[in-house]
């Protein structure tokens, strides 16, 4: 994927995530797509900006892509 195509599906994600789940749909964006982060020359910083969400969350991105090795999405 594109630095474009992952700043536009995260912030697709955490703008349209259910109230109080923001930062959930974060760490889900990091599960989902950590192959896709993991492999790409892009820094997760890079996908946070592109997305126009804070750079704050750069953390809880982090945490998504790690926890990508323990857990299985549901949908």
């Amino acid at each position: 994927m594109t630095l474009n195509e992952l700043g536009a599906k995260l912030s697709e994600m955490y703008n349209n995530a259910p109230k109080g789940d923001s930062v959930a749909m974060i760490h889900l964006f990091g599960i989902k797509y950590a192959s896709e982060i993991k492999g790409c020359n892009y820094s997760k910083k890079d996908i946070i900006t592109q997305s126009g969400i804070s750079t704050s969350y750069l953390t809880e991105l982090t945490k998504g892509v790690k926890l990508a090795e323990y857990v299985i999405p549901k949908n």
